[in-house]
C-alpha cells in the first residue's frame, strides 16, 4: 500500500474518491475525521483534496505534520485553509472570478515558473487553469511552481497558487488553491477533470516509488 487520499464525506469527494474514473488508482481511502497514525502506515503519498472540512484538519495537523516528517510526500489542495495547519504558509484572500473565460479577450494571470518541474509532465500546465482561490506566501526556502502576480486593487502583493516545500520537514509538501476534486465531483469545469487525470496517476507512480525504495 502506498497511495491515500482523504474522504471529506461530501458528494463531490465521494464522486471523484469512489466514482469508476479514479477508484482504482487509490490503494486506501481515509474518512477524514478518522484519520489518526495507525491509518498511514504503508502509505508514502496522502492526498489532502479541496474542501475538507478545515476544523477536522486542525484536529489532525500532529498527524499530517509527522507524516510528512517522517519522509513522506503530503498534497494538499485548495480551500482547506491550510495556513491554519501547514507550517510556515500564509493565504491571502482574493475575489474569485469564475467567469473570466467567457471574455474572449480575457488572460487569466496564472504564471508558470517551473516548467521543468516533474509534476508538469504529467499535468500540462493549461490544465492548471480555471479560477483560484486567494494565494499562498510559502516557508522560506518553499519554491512557487505557479503564481501570480500583485492583485491590481492592492489587497496582496501576489503569491503562490501552487508550491512545493522540501525544506520545512524531511518529507515534500505540495500545497495548491486550486479545487480539482469538487469540479470534477460536481461535474463543471474540464480543466479540473485533465488535471487530475494527469496527477492521480503521477501520484500513484511517486507514492509505489517511494514505497519500493523503503522496501529495498
Amino acid at each position: 500500500m502506498s497511495l491515500a487520499i482523504l474522504d471529506g464525506g461530501t458528494f463531490y469527494h465521494h464522486a471523484a474518491i469512489h466514482g469508476q474514473r479514479y477508484r482504482e488508482l487509490f490503494d486506501k481511502t481515509i474518512y477524514a475525521p478518522e484519520l489518526t497514525a495507525d491509518a498511514l502506515v504503508g502509505v508514502t503519498f496522502l492526498i489532502v483534496p479541496d474542501r475538507v472540512n478545515p476544523n477536522i484538519l486542525r484536529t489532525k495537523r500532529d498527524v499530517l505534520i509527522d507524516f510528512a516528517k517522517a519522509g513522506h510526500t503530503l498534497a494538499v489542495f485548495g480551500e482547506n485553509r491550510a495556513d491554519t495547519w501547514l507550517p510556515g504558509v500564509t493565504w491571502a484572500p482574493r475575489p474569485t472570478n469564475f467567469w473570466w473565460w467567457l471574455d474572449k479577450d480575457a488572460r487569466p494571470p496564472n504564471r508558470l515558473l517551473a516548467s521543468e518541474h516533474e509534476f508538469f509532465q504529467a499535468v500540462p500546465f493549461e490544465h492548471t487553469i480555471w479560477h483560484f482561490h486567494g494565494v499562498l506566501t510559502p516557508p522560506a526556502g518553499a519554491r512557487a511552481l505557479i503564481d501570480v502576480p500583485a492583485d491590481p486593487q492592492g489587497r496582496d502583493s501576489g503569491g503562490a497558487l501552487l508550491y512545493e516545500d522540501r525544506v520545512t520537514l524531511p518529507g515534500s509538501m505540495l500545497v495548491s488553491t486550486l479545487d480539482p476534486f469538487y469540479h470534477h465531483g460536481s461535474n463543471f469545469m474540464p480543466a479540473a477533470t485533465k488535471l487530475l487525470d494527469g496527477f492521480l496517476p503521477w501520484a500513484r507512480a511517486k507514492a509505489a516509488l517511494r514505497a519500493y525504495s523503503s522496501d529495498v
